[in-house]
């Protein structure tokens, strides 16, 4: 049964003081839904991505809270993996078309993360790790991320200046995003130079704490013609699974689950990773993106860096273009919300209709999210 996206939306991600999560969540569906021309009555079920809004925000329940919202009684389900919840969810929506239960599907993603304190959302997202062996001793996500750096610098004898270009490229992405949280250009002296988070992580290595959400709208084959002559078709979605905790890990320097996710995309959609003409990674600290497409097989293993400070990866550059949202980096992280970014900006550029940031002639599209340090890894190939 072959699987289509008949329609996108997604909220500007950034600080939103006048919006709580049910105002984001709602905004996305509605524009998802207005993009595809459908209702409310032609959607079979409901899947929100969302890490923590009970922590972030108090309201917990948000199945019912999301159908509640938009005024429907259809199964509305709660989907949570960390920073791959988003991606989680389109897979449930996914097999639910699959599985007969439903023709057309709602999935979202949403985060509201600025109400609170930066060190309460800090603490929030370690719970994306191990909490006895890395939260219970102060571990963070920027410090787990910084011993993967500290290690890939060291294997592979890479400048840091190298890994640290991916956020200048990602910035330069967003400057051409009308919904991205920071669509401003920085040097890499900026990025080098900025405060040292968790050496040799820097500020403008990391991505930032945002608010957003985004949505699609998906259909059978059959009810997808319904609604539009030229829907983008979902032709993979594959997740795999690695050990929770960082220091349990083979390799510092390798996503197993990446990887293993990856290969199983390409086998599902036929596909060789030279068929990818865009990809949007899981760049939540600029060595993660790194790893990220030499994990994919973009680039050999330690040559990835070199290849981003080449601008092979930057729009139009090479052979692939990667981040064309800007990125987590640059576009923003509201983490429930990234995976079904991803999937709009795949879309969106299959379409045609991304303006100064369009990638040429793209066909075959790639998104890669991530849960935690690597424990989750969620794929999906997309095509025209």
């Amino acid at each position: 049964m072959k699987i289509a996206i008949i329609g996108t939306g997604i909220t500007k991600f950034g600080e939103h003081w006048d919006k709580n999560l049910s105002d984001l969540a709602f905004e996305a569906g509605i524009k998802a839904m207005y993009d595809a021309g459908t209702s409310s009555k032609d959607i079979g079920s409901i899947y929100l991505g969302n890490m923590s809004a009970g922590r972030f925000t108090g309201q917990d329940h948000l199945g019912a809270f999301i159908a509640d919202k938009i005024g429907v009684t259809i199964p509305s389900t709660r989907v949570e993996g960390a920073c791959a919840s988003g991606a989680l969810a389109l897979r449930c929506g996914i097999n639910s078309i699959l599985a007969g239960e439903s023709d057309v599907v709602l999935v979202g993603g949403a985060e509201k993360m600025t109400d609170v304190s930066t060190s309460n959302v800090t603490t929030g997202l370690i719970g994306a790790g191990d909490e006895e062996w890395e939260g219970e001793v102060g571990a963070t996500f920027p410090s787990l991320y910084a011993l993967m750096i500290q290690r890939y610098i060291h294997e592979y004898n890479v400048k840091k200046e190298y890994i640290s270009y991916s956020a200048v490229k990602n910035h330069y992405h967003a400057s051409m995003n009308s919904y991205a949280q920071y669509p401003k250009e920085i040097t890499l002296d900026m990025v080098m130079n900025s405060t040292m988070v968790s050496n040799p992580l820097t500020l403008f290595d990391c991505s930032p704490i945002t608010d957003g959400a985004a949505a699609v709208i998906i259909a059978n084959e059959k009810e997808a013609k319904k609604y539009t002559d030229s829907p983008v078709w979902i032709t993979a979605s594959t997740q795999a699974q690695d050990t929770l905790a960082l220091h349990n890990r083979a390799s510092l320097t390798t996503l197993n689950a990446t990887v293993t996710a990856g290969k199983k995309a390409l086998e599902q959609s036929n596909k060789t990773i030279k068929d990818i003409d865009l990809c949007e990674v899981h760049d939540c600290f600029t060595i993660a993106e790194i790893m990220a497409i030499e994990d994919l097989g973009f680039y050999e293993k330690g040559k990835g860096a070199i290849a981003t400070y080449n601008k092979e990866t930057t729009l139009n550059q090479g052979d692939v273009t990667i981040n064309s949202s800007g990125g987590l980096k640059a576009c923003g992280h509201p983490v429930g919300a990234t995976g079904i970014k991803q999937i709009v900006e795949i879309t969106e550029q299959l379409k045609g209709t991304c303006g100064k940031r369009q990638v040429n002639d793209a066909e075959i599209g790639m998104t890669h999210n991530v849960g935690g340090s690597g424990a989750t890894a969620v794929v999906h190939v997309l095509e025209k």
